[in-house]
């Protein structure tokens, strides 16, 4: 399972999440949703720094442009690469966190093996999950309408370590595949629900 390619897939997603968002679904609720899933990204990328030892030099959620700027990590190479890809990990775990203790394992837990064919089913099962009726459901379909911006590495953050990325294309580590292909997956998800969404609004204003 190519690691550099699934990445590129979780950015460029993650960056057509944002964009249908701001673009059709630009809404006062909409970006209070957004800088929930900012908050988790940002601090992703600050946790992260933390722990390599990288000097946090900007913290900023709550801005147009939400961003954590910082020194070089005390691990050589892969401090960047943590730093870098650390909203994957935070926002999956964040959500994890949300099922467990919020809304009590409502959500049966979601895993992708390692190949596309399980990838591609992942969001039918966790869509089929979701019922508007119940208050966890809707919960999590607040959630998932900014789940691009918790999980999706920025364009920047890929720059920071494009020669590992580059390296990623040729590693095979199951595990790691496994992780990003469930966070590709739930941003798949989240364009799903967001397409729904602008569909629903435009027959409403066709009205």
């Amino acid at each position: 399972m190519n690691l550099g390619l699934i990445i590129i897939l979780i950015v460029i997603f993650g960056y057509i999440s944002n964009w249908l968002n701001w673009r059709y679904i630009n809404y006062k609720i909409t970006h209070f949703l957004y800088y929930i899933g900012a908050f988790v990204h940002e601090s992703s990328h600050a946790l992260a720094c933390v722990v390599t030892g990288a000097k946090i030099d900007e913290y900023r959620v709550f801005t147009s442009q939400p961003h954590v700027t910082h020194g070089k990590s005390k691990l050589p190479l892969l401090g960047g690469v943590i730093i870098s890809s650390a909203p994957i990990f935070g926002g999956l775990l964040f959500l994890f966190l949300v099922n467990h203790y919020l809304l009590g394992e409502h959500f049966a837990v979601i895993s992708v093996n390692s190949d596309w064919h399980s990838m591609l089913w992942e969001p039918l099962r966790v869509l089929a999950q979701l019922r508007p009726w119940e208050w966890q459901s809707l919960v999590m379909l607040l959630l998932f309408i900014n789940i691009g911006a918790m999980i999706g590495p920025s364009v920047q953050d890929m720059k920071n370590v494009w020669p590992v990325l580059i390296l990623l294309f040729f590693i095979n580590i199951p595990p790691l595949a496994d992780i990003g292909l469930l966070a590709l997956s739930l941003i798949i998800v989240n364009i799903i629900i967001q397409i729904f969404l602008i569909v629903c609004i435009s027959i409403y204003k066709a009205i």
